[in-house]
């Protein structure tokens, strides 16, 4: 088998030509070797030495492919995963990777059945201050942690005209950001007993939600997930608050728009985060400091990919992350709907 994994991607909009695959490239273990897109001169002028093609099956058709990446409207997601895995090829798929847990359940089990990798696109858990969080509270420096609050807000007032607003398509923010926010707080306290949801479309002329307010159940603490497109002053990006100690983190992890801008990683300056603010109290000792957030490593993901594909080893996204990533958002809209908490059970 060849020393790089080599990954097809389909589509090559936002997703694809920003988050998937210059991460792909430069993170030393993988190589874009194919792209299935109407943006043909686009893609060859990124990526040269590509294949470029004109839809799914002529990217299925090339042997080559290990894995195939799925960056395409929501609402696509199943059929062409279903399709890759049922082609036997290992599959990547772009948050959501469906648009309800029976399909995520469906694709999770084609995948083990015939031995393949069905990996969610959760690259938030290389944040770098998701990173320190997670060190954070695993180091037990805040005692046992009694309320964790992470926001992703904006201040998007007007709503544009494309798919991602779209709730018939899987747009709006408990589709988009939901997926991030949900799967970061089960990596760091497991599946939740309820969920408590407020679900709301806030802006004019919105047709998808743009205002999400989830609440996790657990025995000992509180966890809080929040997104609003009508956040014109940013709270903090995590609170976390435990019997020894208090965690704020402001800022969005900068990985997202400097991706954006055209920085790659191995830039010097690419995902370097701001510090956030530690206050650890035990007695007489009452220490408040700038903490240092670690770098943000998207980069980890398709090398952990590589890893697992050409060595075997153990891939850190499961297939049930994401099928308990849509449950939850399942479970949110019904909570909305029902004006009630509701009880978790994995599907």
């Amino acid at each position: 088998m060849s020393s790089k994994l080599k990954v097809g991607v389909m589509g090559y909009g936002l997703a694809g030509a920003t988050f998937h695959a210059p991460v792909i490239e430069h993170c030393g273990r993988a190589e874009v070797t194919a792209i299935a897109t109407s943006q043909a001169e686009r893609a060859e002028a990124d990526y040269p030495d590509a294949r470029i093609v004109a839809d799914f099956d002529a990217l299925l058709a090339i042997d080559a492919l290990d894995c195939i990446v799925i960056a395409t409207p929501n609402d696509t997601h199943f059929d062409l995963a279903h399709r890759a895995l049922s082609a036997a090829k290992h599959v990547v798929v772009d948050k959501p990777v469906t648009l309800c847990s029976r399909d995520a359940r469906t694709l999770a089990d084609l995948a083990a059945s015939r031995g393949l990798l069905f990996a969610p696109f959760h690259n938030r858990r290389w944040d770098g201050d998701f990173m320190t969080v997670r060190a954070l509270i695993e180091s037990g420096r805040l005692g046992r942690i009694t309320h964790y609050e992470s926001h992703f807000d904006r201040f998007r007032p007007k709503v544009p005209q494309r798919w991602r607003e779209e709730a018939s398509r899987g747009g709006g923010l408990l589709f988009d950001l939901g997926p991030h926010l949900i799967d970061q707080a089960l990596t760091l306290f497991g599946a939740p007993a309820t969920v408590t949801a407020f679900v709301k479309a806030h802006r004019d002329h919105a047709h998808a939600p743009d205002y999400v307010h989830l609440v996790l159940g657990y025995a000992d603490k509180e966890v809080v997930l929040h997104a609003s497109a009508l956040a014109a002053l940013d709270p903090p990006r995590f609170t976390i608050h435990g019997t020894r100690g208090s965690y704020v983190k402001s800022g969005l992890d900068v990985q997202e728009d400097q991706l954006r801008s055209g920085m790659r990683p191995g830039h010097s300056e690419f995902g370097k985060n701001p510090p956030g603010l530690l206050r650890e109290v035990d007695g007489d000792h009452d220490l408040r400091q700038a903490f240092a957030t670690r770098d943000g490593a998207y980069v980890e993901f398709y090398r952990a990919l590589a890893g697992a594909v050409l060595d075997g080893k153990p891939f850190p996204v499961k297939p049930q992350d994401a099928v308990d990533v849509m449950a939850i958002i399942e479970l949110s809209i019904q909570s909305e709907k029902e004006g009630r908490r509701v009880e978790f059970v994995r599907h």
